[in-house]
């Protein structure tokens, strides 16, 4: 059995695709950041698609179950337009607008993404 949001599943191994993001120039997680999922291959179809909310999450899994396939994806994050609502100084046009994170996953396995961003900078890693 195994959690997520609180919630317990039972079965045996189950893939997940989850995310969040942290606001490292404000100190804070990033909420209302639009994020785009994308399955890359011989083509690139849109496969997800969310708002973070206050604490810089989805509400859900990216993927998860049957919906999650072995293959490699690309996570989009549009940070310029939060960094701009937050109200910090931004160029014109702004360093990072849209950071973009091309990872592969297998079906069976649990990956977190997450994004440590400011208007400057940017990391990620695969989290627990």
């Amino acid at each position: 059995m195994w959690t997520y949001n609180g919630i317990a599943r039972i079965g045996g191994t189950m893939g997940r695709l989850t995310t969040h993001i942290l606001d490292t120039a404000n100190g804070k997680p990033a909420a209302n950041v639009d994020l785009r999922l994308y399955a890359v291959g011989a083509t690139r179809e849109l496969v997800a698609s969310a708002v973070t909310d206050d604490d810089g999450r989805t509400a859900a899994p990216l993927l998860e179950g049957d919906v999650m396939q072995t293959g490699s994806y690309e996570l989009e994050f549009d940070v310029g337009s939060y960094f701009s609502a937050q109200g910090n100084t931004m160029s014109d046009p702004p360093f990072l607008d849209t950071v973009v994170i091309r990872f592969s996953v297998r079906a069976d396995e649990h990956y977190h993404v997450p994004l440590l961003v400011s208007p400057w900078s940017y990391s990620t890693y695969r989290g627990s």
